[in-house]
């Protein structure tokens, strides 16, 4: 049974059921259906097969779903774009990936354009709207010109999605997500979020990573319930729409609850609907979450994390926990297994750091034409998560910090989560992030990278005077660099690779 099955389950029971709202245009369970298999029916007319790819440079919107689950319905993989690359980037994963169709946004037109000679593999272009000089046809018409395709029968191993990594350490890698995978982790996470079918999620993170699309839409999808779709994050969009949507369940990252927070009409707003907020992608700083607590008492907080690799997801932390296990990102999820192990891959003690390895359904089948980074990162079934982590004795996960992330000041280890947690608690620090920079004498020392609320000063003696009181002597920050804003991928995690590449400069 793949997600498409669960979709067609829906249909029997619930066919006149909003499955997404965008813009104010609902589309049932039903409507999803027919038009997913109808583009499916396009994309099989068209010459693609089992295996073959299928491309999507697109924002959030209905027609992503209805495109992801064409894919599922006619058999092929479906392959969401980071539509933040540049041109050459794109070309890359094309490329790579061997993708024989591209669909694409209005937004976009000149950017394929521009790709057009170096893209050969792709044979067909839909566009999703927009003026009819657009390459390809449009997606309307691809949809009713076409027959309704019947599910096209495959293998649970077979690969549905491929996401490709930011690629901080190398060229970007395609992980892929097999449809066992994407029906495991739907239900891990709906299990583990309590998700019914009168949820209405809210989804301003973008649908083209992991995250949106596996840990909200999949699972909300397969609990019957209703996505709202915005095609991104505002404040103020993000306010409207939970209180006109009666939304249930929200999710952010800090950076965002940040913002929201910050609002001067917040304690105004009625949400006697919303019950769940959701973050992930980064820690949530202490002073942030009872804030959240403090504004929305009768709201839960739960804390997601994962990696695209496992679809993602790891472990999650509860609500009754968000305050008392602070810096922890839970227990592991139902089905999966978390592990702390040491270079030699052996299990560390309680309490000891290590690096983070997980196991279950949902892990991927492995890196797209990369077998030697596929067999670097699984171990006997294990994948290794590049985070480093200890286990408390409740079975408590905590993120010490990527393993690259982690500073060596004259042999001593440093963990910049450690001391981004002291920076957050100087009132005026909007966002804050520790990288290690060059040191003559010590190798590294820490480098703080700091941002702050509008209308306030703060100077770096003052940091450090902070940081002094609170951290080791060798924690404290040897500099503090102020700046307008945090470098960000599509996830919302910081791009510390930016700031080193900054400091190098």
């Amino acid at each position: 049974m793949s997600m498409f099955d669960i979709l067609l389950q829906h249909v029997e029971h619930q066919p006149e059921k909003a499955v997404t709202i965008h813009e104010g245009q609902e589309t049932s369970y039903l409507q999803l259906t027919q038009m997913a298999r109808r583009l499916g029916g396009y994309f099989r007319s068209k010459g693609l097969n089992q295996g073959d790819v299928v491309a999507l440079l697109l924002g959030n919107s209905d027609m992503f779903v209805t495109c992801y689950f064409a894919c599922q319905a006619a058999g092929v993989s479906v392959l969401p774009i980071n539509t933040r690359l540049v041109p050459r980037e794109i070309e890359y994963i094309l490329n790579h990936s061997g993708a024989k169709l591209l669909v694409y946004g209005p937004e976009f037109g000149e950017t394929v354009e521009e790709l057009l000679p170096s893209i050969p593999l792709i044979q067909q272009f839909i566009y999703v709207e927009g003026p009819e000089t657009l390459r390809g046809i449009p997606i309307r018409q691809a949809i009713y010109e076409s027959d309704e395709l019947a599910v096209t029968s495959f293998h649970d191993n077979d690969t549905a999605v491929i996401f490709y990594t930011s690629g901080t350490t190398g060229k970007p890698k395609g992980v892929m997500l097999s449809h066992n995978n994407c029906k495991a982790i739907a239900k891990m996470w709906k299990e583990a979020m309590e998700l019914e079918k009168s949820e209405r999620v809210l989804i301003v993170a973008p649908l083209f990573h992991c995250a949106a699309a596996h840990v909200f839409m999949l699972p909300t999808i397969q609990a019957g319930g209703t996505l709202v779709i915005e095609k991104g994050f505002s404040t103020k969009q993000a306010m409207e729409a939970i209180q006109h949507y009666d939304i249930t369940v929200f999710f952010g990252v800090p950076a965002m609850y940040t913002l929201l927070l910050n609002q001067p009409d917040l304690h105004t707003i009625h949400v006697p609907h919303l019950r769940m907020l959701t973050y992930g992608a980064a820690p949530m700083p202490y002073e942030l979450i009872k804030k959240v607590k403090q504004i929305f008492p009768q709201v839960k907080v739960q804390n997601l994390y994962g990696q695209t690799e496992n679809a993602p997801g790891a472990t999650t932390l509860k609500d009754p926990y968000a305050l008392s296990k602070i810096g922890s990102v839970g227990q592991p999820l139902p089905g999966c297994q978390v592990r702390i192990v040491d270079d030699e891959g052996f299990e560390v003690p309680i309490g000891e750091v290590g690096e983070i390895v997980v196991k279950g359904p949902h892990v991927m089948k492995g890196y797209l034409n990369n077998p030697e980074a596929t067999a670097f990162a699984m171990r006997d079934g294990w994948m290794l998560s590049g985070d480093l982590g200890r286990m408390d004795d409740e079975g408590f996960l905590y993120i010490v910090d990527r393993k690259k992330d982690m500073i060596i000041r004259g042999g001593e280890n440093i963990y910049p989560i450690e001391v981004e947690e002291v920076l957050f608690e100087i009132p005026v620090v909007l966002e804050a992030a520790v990288i290690g920079m060059p040191h003559e004498v010590y190798g590294e020392v820490p480098k703080a990278c700091v941002v702050i609320k509008d209308g306030n000063a703060l100077t770096e003696e003052e940091v450090i005077a902070f940081c002094e009181e609170r951290l080791a002597k060798y924690k404290v920050p040897f500099h503090v660099e102020f700046l307008d804003a945090l470098p960000r991928n599509a996830s919302g995690k910081v791009l510390k690779t930016v700031l080193r590449g900054q400091e190098g400069t």
